[in-house]
């Protein structure tokens, strides 16, 4: 097969390499290379300046921006750095405080027990001498009414006199 391709490549003039220059227009193609590189070398260099110009801009810019960028985290680090010690400033004051609350509010406490088992104490010395005062008018009244009733039971009419006169006298009364 490979001879048969052979055998139609050169009876038709087929493969290989043309050197005449006019049958190939390689005068055609310098001439246009030519124009192309002339004429295009202003357009295409403007092209490619431009392009540079905009690369190395977009470049200045980003170099400019990671400048920003680190100098802001460096102050955002700065500002963390406080922050945390702020944080913990304020915890250890939150627990300075939250001890002294505490401490208050045990002895406020304590004083409110002493002070309740002390009115406690007096309510309970003030019920016990109403108690007693009460028993006392009691027995008091009792004995009265009892003397009364002897009094009554014992004394007749004359020996009554007397015992008024005799009272009256010794109240510095005469009759």
């Amino acid at each position: 097969m490979v001879e048969n391709f052979w055998l139609l490549a050169t009876e038709e003039g087929g493969f290989g390499l043309n050197f005449n220059i006019l049958e190939t227009n390689l005068i055609n193609l310098s001439i246009l290379i030519a124009l192309i590189v002339y004429f295009g070398k202003g357009f295409l260099g403007s092209i490619m300046a431009e392009r540079r110009s905009t690369i190395e801009t977009a470049i200045k810019d980003a170099e400019k921006r990671l400048k920003e960028a680190s100098k802001a985290l460096v102050e955002q680090q700065k500002n963390l750095a406080e922050a945390q010690a702020t944080a913990v400033q304020i915890k250890s004051d939150g627990e300075a405080a939250a001890k002294v609350a505490k401490d208050n509010i045990m002895a406020q406490a304590a004083k409110d027990i002493q002070r309740m088992k002390d009115d406690a104490s007096r309510d309970l010395t003030s019920q016990r001498d109403r108690v007693v005062i009460e028993l006392r008018q009691r027995v008091s009244a009792l004995a009265v009414e009892k003397v009364e009733a002897q009094l009554r039971s014992q004394v007749d009419d004359g020996t009554q006199q007397k015992l008024i006169d005799q009272s009256i006298g010794l109240l510095g009364g005469s009759l």
